[in-house]
């Protein structure tokens, strides 16, 4: 029963702070309540069990990408002079898209059923680090590797482009 309510408040939380993403008027808010929503995410994801996919989400969205977003906002210095009025027309039809959006994805959802929080489907280890790094050590280790290679490859070439000299113009 506690983890049910757990999952409900971080789920209630999440869907709130997302929507906070969303009708912020600032900029700068948005991006930090979208760092928030991603927190509680990684929260849901540690209720499911997958305690891989937390960590990175933490680290990748709200730690790397969210900053760089952040950084970015700060130096373009919005502000509401600058920004164009959006016409009636755009307005409307982009309310008539969601609300096309919405029925449809009603429709693609009419079907599909929720299982009960008691039941369990297959491995109860299926998220945690250690099945990860088996399976991609033991049966996908060839793809891994070249995949490896491949990016030690760009970050080379990425390296040379970047100390490549540049002509001086006078």
């Amino acid at each position: 029963m506690t983890a049910e309510l757990i999952n409900w408040i971080l789920g209630g939380l999440s869907i709130g702070s997302a929507l906070m993403v969303v009708f912020s008027k600032h900029p700068i808010r948005s991006v930090l309540y979208l760092i928030v929503t991603f927190f509680l995410v990684s929260g849901l994801y540690i209720m499911m069990n997958a305690q891989f996919l937390a960590i990175v989400n933490i680290i990748v969205y709200a730690g790397a990408i969210m900053v760089l977003f952040l950084f970015v906002l700060m130096l373009l210095n919005l502000n509401k002079a600058t920004e164009p009025k959006t016409p009636l027309l755009v307005m409307l039809s982009s309310v008539g898209a969601a609300g096309i959006f919405v029925l449809v994805l009603i429709a693609a959802l009419k079907d599909s059923f929720i299982q009960k929080s008691g039941q369990v489907a297959g491995n109860l280890n299926a998220g945690m680090v250690e099945n990860l790094g088996e399976l991609l050590f033991k049966k996908y280790i060839v793809p891994f590797e070249i995949s490896s290679i491949l990016f030690i490859a760009s970050m080379v070439g990425a390296v040379l482009l970047a100390k490549r000299e540049k002509p001086i113009i006078d």
